[in-house]
């Protein structure tokens, strides 16, 4: 299939699925992300327990080869069995000769990703046993034949209108099923009977001690605690990861899990089973028989499942990966996640942020290439990750090597391999927003004629068909001078500066957005600042986010020994840029050695971080311009946010008197070049609807709208019929 065919199938199963299950997943993820706000908020140190969750998990990961042996000898010792399985079919394989030993006719199973990643169901099936999944979601959509779309809520892109229509069409009740109790209610009664008669217990795991062999189960509906009860065979089945050393290592995760992946304080059935258990089989004909007299024989099988985890263990990059507590986080809080859910933004099994690493991993890089651009880089998944997992950077390295055609190590960022050696087959809509700085360099260098021949019909139609730029994005226009050249020919100094500076020319501010920049530089002088705006390298983010990390690494290197001679003189690093600023306070950890990184993070603000702070030390806030009660409404981007710098821009404007209202919408949909993309443009206007109907409603139609960041401007630039500026503009 041609790249064209392929964006326009990919932009059609997008609509698609925006149009009949957007709505739902929407309604849902938002939900949980908004209760994972107020649980954390709860917590005394939040930070704290994340660090100690992940702690644990490195501990786990680098000892795990150790860890299995040891559950060995405890699970085997409690008299149960440990079956290691080095894939999907061998684990099948081990099950299907458990249910036939036993002449298993039925299989009741709570909910279990590890077992969709095998698909045991349609193994078993095969054997002639029926697989019968007890939680309410998974049950849904296997009477619909359908696959999950979130982690923990599989059913989420369902309406209970729809699950309505699909139980009244299938059982054909005596009175038809409408509302949320009665389509509950008949769940239960009809898997009730189903448990009755069951004769294997299949559950998951989400944790497995190795000192006592205890599986923790977590779940919503207690169906789990069911399945272990009603038959006296128990098979657990799940990923080697899911091994932790001690039992006492479960605390700080079962405060974590239920708050992040739903905002529950806990989650409402912690189960922690060390089997065999020793309680007997349920007897549902002799309701008579005192428990104490029943046969209370158990059988406990617990299959780990390696599948390319070991693989990954020892893969640097998607090592982390195996961190993962599947809480679904980084799916709740992805903007593009809640408009398309997890049939577009997944793979065989494993959806959202993190599914990245686990496809890549598991299945391979052809499934993680069919979602893995859907990830934009904007980073809010990762504070919101209870293991503090970067799953940006795992989605960069995954999306280089889909680039590469590789699948083995990512051993390049240690063989320092340079730009020239950046694949040549490389989608070429990749490599043309990758090295945006060139174009804007002869954008630049040629402006207007540029501009004027890039706003042609036939240009557009060109660059739609062979670039993948949506003719119906408004493209940037260049300036002839740029920020550089304008303060080159400037004869401005200030005489007994407070402090001195360097604003960063980002290419955005160089050669789109000159106003900003020359705004930047006239609020600094104003508040005493010598401030200096040489010729500097990119930051490296657009190459980064097309997944170029090579090209990345060569302009981080660039861009700080550009850099070095100024933070050598004692100056400030002032950013206007949200996005490069993220780079030089997080990405440069991996491309710059420890003490040029810290130099160059410790040392970067953003522009109204830095105003802030010159106010807060005595500068005075009478020489910028005053807001005079002046209605502002303000988004902040998305980097920004997750680099907790939002504040400082309410506040200066504040201080400044003017009345600011800031949206509370987290993404505006632009993401820098995905906004542009055609098989992603519909999507991002979805998006950024949510933005649009914030300020256009009675309190906040008539305000002036600003935003923080490029692509925010953009995107508002599109969403509004008025126009749009940076807060730094607002001071001068």
């Amino acid at each position: 299939m041609s790249e064209g065919r392929s964006r326009e199938a990919k932009a059609a199963r997008i609509r698609e699925l925006m149009a009949t299950e957007g709505e739902s997943v929407e309604r849902g993820t938002v939900g949980f992300n908004e209760g994972r706000y107020a649980a954390v908020a709860d917590l005394e140190d939040y930070e704290a327990l994340k660090e100690e969750a992940r702690a644990i998990k490195e501990d786990a990961i680098e000892r795990l080869p150790d860890l299995i042996d040891e559950l060995r000898g405890t699970v085997e010792g409690n008299g149960g069995t440990l079956y290691v399985a080095e894939d999907a079919e061998d684990a099948n394989d081990y099950v299907r000769r458990v249910c036939a030993e036993r002449d298993a006719r039925r299989v009741v199973k709570s909910k279990s990703m590890t077992t969709e990643e095998i698909e045991v169901n349609d193994a078993l099936a095969a054997d002639g046993v029926e697989v019968v999944e007890t939680d309410l979601g998974e049950w849904v959509l296997q009477v619909a034949d359908e696959s999950p779309s979130h982690i923990i809520a599989p059913a989420i892109h369902k309406s209970r209108e729809a699950i309505a229509e699909l139980f009244n069409a299938r059982f054909e009740p005596d009175e038809p099923l409408e509302t949320a109790e009665e389509l509950t209610a008949f769940a239960r009664e009809r898997l009730g009977e189903l448990l009755r008669d069951a004769d294997v217990g299949m559950t998951g795991a989400n944790f497995v001690t190795a000192d006592t062999g205890t599986v923790a189960l977590v779940t919503s509906e207690g169906n789990a605690r069911k399945c272990v009860a009603a038959t006296d065979v128990h098979v657990a089945v799940t990923g080697v990861e899911k091994v932790l050393p001690r039992v006492e290592d479960l605390a700080p995760f079962v405060e974590l899990i239920g708050r992040s992946g739903t905002g529950q304080d806990i989650t409402s059935y912690v189960s922690l089973f060390t089997p065999p258990v020793k309680s007997p089989t349920l007897d549902f004909d002799d309701d008579r028989t005192a428990l104490s007299e029943r046969d209370s024989d158990r059988e406990f099988h617990l299959v780990l499942i390696d599948n390319g985890r070991l693989a990954m263990r020892e893969d640097a990059q998607l090592r982390e990966t195996l961190y993962c507590i599947r809480c679904s986080a980084c799916s709740n809080v992805c903007a593009n996640f809640q408009h398309v859910g997890g049939h577009a933004f997944g793979g065989e099994t494993y959806s959202g942020g993190i599914a990245t690493g686990w496809e890549a991993g598991i299945e391979g890089l052809d499934v993680a290439a069919e979602f893995n651009d859907l990830c934009t880089g904007c980073s809010r998944c990762a504070p919101a990750c209870p293991v503090k997992i970067d799953i940006p950077w795992i989605n960069t390295v995954v999306r280089d090597r889909i680039n590469r055609g590789e699948e083995g190590r990512f051993d390049f960022l240690v063989e320092g391999l340079t730009p020239d050696e950046e694949p040549g087959g490389m989608d070429l809509q990749k490599r043309f927003f990758g090295n945006f700085e060139t174009l804007a360099r002869v954008g630049s260098a040629t402006a207007p004629v540029s501009n004027r021949v890039a706003g042609t019909r036939t240009a557009r139609a060109l660059m739609e068909r062979f670039l993948g730029i949506d003719a119906r994005r408004e493209l940037p226009s260049f300036r002839r001078e740029t920020l550089v050249d304008w303060f080159e020919a400037r004869e401005v100094r200030v005489e007994d500066p407070v402090r001195e500076a360097v604003l960063y020319p980002d290419v955005y501010t160089n050669h789109v957005q000159v106003e900003r920049g020359k705004a930047a530089v006239r609020a600094l002088e104003r508040l005493g600042v010598r401030v200096r705006v040489p010729p500097l390298r990119s930051s490296g983010r657009a190459p980064l986010s097309q997944g170029m990390v090579a090209t990345a690494e060569e302009h981080a290197r660039d861009a700080y020994a550009g850099l070095a001679d100024h933070l050598d003189a004692g100056r400030d690093v002032v950013v206007i840029e949200p996005s490069d600023l993220a780079m030089f306070e997080r990405e440069y950890e991996r491309f710059l050695d420890p003490a040029a990184f810290e130099r160059l993070a410790d040392n970067s603000y953003e522009v109204l971080e830095y105003v802030y702070g010159l106010l807060h030390d005595g500068a005075d806030p009478e020489a910028l311009r005053a807001g005079d009660g002046e209605r502002v409404a303000y988004h902040s981007h998305c980097q920004q946010r997750t680099l907790g710098l939002e504040a400082y821009t309410e506040a200066v404007l504040s201080e400044l008197g003017y009345d600011v209202a800031t949206s509370n919408v987290e993404c505006c949909g632009m993401a820098g070049s995905f906004g542009y993309k055609s098989e992603y443009y519909e999507l991002s206007m979805d998006v950024g609807g949510t933005l649009r109907e914030q300020f256009t409603t009675d309190e906040t139609r008539d305000r002036a709208v600003v935003a923080s960041g490029t692509s925010c401007l953009e995107q508002l630039d599109a969403l509004l019929a008025r126009p749009t500026r940076h807060p730094v503009e607002l001071l001068v």
